[in-house]
C-alpha cells in the first residue's frame, strides 16, 4: 500500500537540512515573516522586546530567545526587521549586539528600511568580524508579509545573495539583487516615494469623487481596471471605502522613509518636487496625531483640507 504522507521524522530531517535562522524584531512585519520561514521548514530562533510576540513565535513552532546573544550564537543566517537606523545600530553594535556574538561566516540580512549609508557602514563593520551582510528591505506591507508575496530588493555581494535566495523565496515573490551594499535601501527609498505619492493621489481622487456624488465603490472598481490601477489602489481600496486606518504600515514609519528618500536625493542632486510636498503632508498628518494609523490615512489629511469631518 502506498501513501502520500511523510515518513515519521521527515519534517525534522527537512529542518536539519536548512540553515538555522535567528530573527531579531517580531513586529507587524517580522512576526508573519518568521512564521512563513517556520512553515517552509526553517528552524527559527527569535528575539524581541515584547513577550507576547515571543509567545506567538513559540506557538508557531519557533524558539524564543532571552537575548540577542542567545538568538544569534549558533545561527547560520541572522535576519533583522526593526523600525529604523537607530534600532538597527542598537541591535548590531555594542557588547550585547549581533556583531559581538554571531559566529564567523554567518550571514546577516537586514530587512529593515534604513538609510543606505547605515547599510554600507554595517557591512564594513561586520566584515571586520568575518560576518557577511545583505541589505534586503521589503515592500508589500503586512498583507504581503502574511501572504509571503513581498518584493525584496537586495544590496550586497552576488554570492551572498545566492546563498540567501532560498530564504527570500519563503518570504516573497519578487526578489532582485540591485547592486552593492546600500543599493537595496536606495531602491526601497524610491519605492516609498512612489507609494506615498500614489496614496496621496488616490486619497485626493476619493474625496473628489465623493464630493461629486459618484458611487465611490463603482468608481474605484473601474479606475482599478484602467491605467490608474495600481497595487496601492488594490490593496488600500477597502481602507478608503471604509475609512479603516488600522495600521498595516504606520504613518510614523512612512514619515521616516520620506526623510530617508529626501535626504538621499539631496545627497545625489535629484529634485523631488512632488515627493517633497507629499513628505510635508505625511509630516503634517503625524503632527495632527495620526502617526499610529495606516498610511492610507493620508485620506484624513485631504478630508481636513476639504472641510470634512475626521
Amino acid at each position: 500500500m502506498t501513501t502520500d504522507s511523510p515518513a515519521p521524522g521527515a519534517d525534522r530531517a527537512d529542518r536539519a537540512d536548512r540553515p538555522s535562522i535567528a530573527w531579531i524584531g517580531l513586529g507587524i512585519m517580522g512576526s508573519p515573516m518568521s512564521e512563513n520561514l517556520l512553515a517552509a521548514g526553517y528552524p527559527v530562533t527569535g528575539y524581541t522586546l515584547e513577550q507576547d510576540k515571543l509567545d506567538r513565535l513559540a506557538k508557531a513552532g519557533g524558539t524564543a530567545a532571552g537575548s540577542i546573544a542567545e538568538a544569534v550564537a549558533d545561527a547560520d543566517v541572522i535576519i533583522t526587521m526593526v523600525p529604523a537606523s537607530p534600532q538597527v545600530e542598537a541591535v548590531a553594535y555594542g557588547p550585547e549586539g549581533i556583531l559581538a556574538h554571531a559566529r564567523q561566516g554567518a550571514l546577516l540580512v537586514d530587512m529593515s528600511s534604513i538609510t543606505p549609508q547605515t547599510s554600507v557602514d554595517l557591512a564594513a563593520n561586520a566584515a571586520e568580524r568575518g560576518i557577511r551582510v545583505l541589505d534586503a528591505p521589503v515592500s508589500g506591507g503586512e498583507a504581503g508579509a502574511v501572504e509571503a508575496v513581498l518584493s525584496i530588493m537586495v544590496g550586497g555581494e552576488q554570492a551572498d545573495f545566492e546563498r540567501a535566495r532560498p530564504v527570500f523565496e519563503a518570504l516573497g515573490r519578487t526578489i532582485v539583487h540591485c547592486g552593492p551594499h546600500g543599493a537595496g535601501q536606495t531602491v526601497k527609498a524610491a519605492n516609498q516615494l512612489i507609494v506615498a505619492v500614489n496614496i496621496q493621489a488616490c486619497a485626493e481622487a476619493v474625496v473628489f469623487l465623493e464630493k461629486s456624488g459618484v458611487d465611490l465603490r463603482a468608481a474605484l472598481d473601474v479606475l482599478g481596471g484602467g491605467l490608474a490601477g495600481s497595487t496601492v489602489l488594490a490593496r488600500k481600496k477597502d481602507n478608503f471605502l471604509d475609512r479603516d486606518f488600522r495600521p498595516g504600515f504606520r504613518i510614523d514609519l512612512h514619515h521616516k522613509d520620506m526623510g530617508i528618500v529626501t535626504d538621499a536625493a539631496r545627497n545625489v542632486g535629484a529634485a523631488l518636487p512632488v515627493g517633497a510636498l507629499v513628505a510635508q503632508l505625511v509630516a503634517a498628518l503625524r503632527e495632527q496625531g495620526d502617526g499610529g494609523l495606516d498610511h492610507s490615512a493620508l485620506l484624513r489629511g485631504v478630508d481636513r483640507l476639504s472641510g470634512g469631518e475626521v
